[in-house]
């Protein structure tokens, strides 16, 4: 074991669980990751493709130049902020200094300059894009990282998950239901009868979320800095060198338990990109769901987040952490694609009928909910590796952990939207097909080509996860020979 642990593995992170306000105010923070990533996964490519006039292939090309970047550059940060000494602790600089840039360039993303050329247009998104995720870095990474800091108690930790991933949600999709049930009509014309082809209606938007999201910041950060005091301060300084410092990196990161959770996270995310770029293709052409009735189903996730907030922590308390994830995990994954299969095999009545719609929107409120108790327990998973390694390495290197883990969910991610594209392809959709005249077999080849796809991918990343061997008794352990190494360290 290191001889380097000092008091910062034993600080009063440990000591206190944070109260309700701290907790409150640590989850409101999350709304900003929730309403850009909301922001840019639902609506940058129509404004910039179908309102600002640039090519769609334009835009995806900025998309993913920014995410790759922004991927890169994740770790540093990571390490960056675990190795940082000021009076404010290794994480708040970095999160009071990221909440202006984040707001302004959020805004001047939804308002661009008037008049430019095509060519203009994408050299200005090509700017714009990667200052706001290398800024939302800035800020998502320290805040994930706070969260070990805040507790080291095993099922509190699953609690403080609990409240960021539902004011993530929450605050994502809240803004999604305002885009359509206010923005978009009160920016309707004569001119221009659906307001979502009106750039004004953006430009509004982008107002509103960038001050929601500068608000989220600073509450989070003013709400969680009488903490700081009992965070773990920066590891000694030490002579470093590029050789050394990635050396620390893999040390950090050599872990079973980490390197099954990364791997699982590729199957994951490559998953997860599948299912939400195909989410509105079979709302559509499947199900043949009415706009109002898609938007229903989307305003069920409110239910979802309520769900899957409120069970996590039970279930980290009962079962743990690694056999819940898994438990849940199957729950959900198994039953997400029940209602495509009864579809297939002729089980279920026509989709014009009440009981199609309300199965697809009660499974879909349910399958959201499961999944976020999962995200939630894997995330909780991740932060107790933090003393695991510490025990090792005589460092707490809680954002190298989960830079690396955002750095791979960035990178893979444009997989699933790259296996959505060779499904419909299998299913011979054509790009802007109506969805009357869509032939049966094309939507059966759909769904029996997307059913074990996703399938597939999920259980692979949960037989991955059984790798996992930080059990509750295992953190104890491990707190406990911190505080041994610290009470050695303070006798002599």
């Amino acid at each position: 074991m290191a001889t380097g642990v000092t008091a910062a593995g034993d600080a009063g992170a440990a000591g206190s669980s944070p109260g309700l306000g701290t907790k409150l105010a640590y989850g409101f923070g999350a709304i900003a990751l929730g309403v850009k990533e909301n922001g840019l996964s639902y609506f940058l490519l129509l404004f910039y493709s179908q309102v600002v006039g640039l090519d769609a292939r334009l835009v995806s090309l900025a998309l993913t130049v920014a995410l790759v970047l922004d991927a890169f550059i994740d770790p540093m940060i990571g390490y960056w902020s675990d190795n940082l000494r000021s009076k404010w602790g290794r994480r708040h600089p970095f999160m009071y200094l990221s909440a202006a840039p984040i707001a302004l360039a959020y805004f001047f993303l939804w308002d661009p300059p008037r008049g430019l050329s095509g060519t203009a247009q994408f050299l200005y998104l090509l700017i714009i894009l990667p200052v706001i995720r290398l800024s939302v870095s800035f800020y998502e990474i320290p805040v994930t990282s706070l969260a070990p800091e805040l507790t080291r108690d095993y099922d509190q930790r699953s609690t403080l998950g609990a409240f960021s991933s539902y004011f993530a949600w929450t605050g994502g999709n809240a803004m999604s239901v305002f885009m359509f049930g206010v923005l978009f009509p009160l920016f309707a014309t004569q001119a221009i009868p659906n307001g979502q082809f009106n750039r004004d209606a953006y430009r509004a938007y982008g107002i509103i979320a960038s001050v929601l999201m500068l608000v989220s910041i600073v509450v989070c950060s003013v709400g969680t800095h009488g903490r700081i005091r009992l965070a773990p301060p920066a590891a000694p300084k030490r002579d470093l060198t590029p050789k050394k410092i990635f050396a620390e990196i893999f040390e950090t990161l050599s872990n079973r338990s980490f390197i099954a959770l990364f791997i699982s996270s590729i199957f994951g995310s490559i998953a997860a990109g599948l299912s939400a770029s195909m989410a509105s293709i079979f709302y559509a052409y499947f199900w043949r769901f009415s706009s109002q009735q898609s938007s229903f189903i989307t305003m069920g996730v409110f239910g979802s987040a309520i769900l899957g907030a409120l069970l996590a922590p039970v279930v980290s308390r009962t079962i743990g952490k690694k056999k819940g994830a898994i438990i849940i995990g199957l729950l959900a994954f198994l039953g997400s694609p029940t209602p495509i299969v009864l579809r297939l095999f002729h089980l279920l009545p026509p989709n014009h009928t009440p009981t199609v719609f309300w199965l697809v929107f009660v499974t879909n409120l349910l399958d959201v909910g499961l999944i976020i108790c999962f995200q939630i327990l894997s995330g909780a998973m991740m932060a107790d590796l933090v003393e695991q390694a510490e025990v090792k390495t005589g460092r707490r290197n809680e954002g190298i952990f989960f830079a690396t883990s955002a750095f791979i969910r960035k990178i893979v991610n444009g997989g699933g939207v790259i296996l959505a594209g060779l499904v419909l392809t299998f299913a011979g959709l054509k790009t802007g097909a109506d969805a009357a005249h869509v032939p049966d077999a094309a939507l059966w080849r759909l769904g029996a080509a997307y059913v074990p796809t996703i399938l597939f991918l999920w259980m692979a990343m949960l037989a991955v996860m059984a790798a996992y061997t930080l059990t509750r008794a295992g953190h104890e352990e491990n707190l406990r020979t911190l505080a041994r190494t610290r009470a050695e360290a303070e006798a002599r």
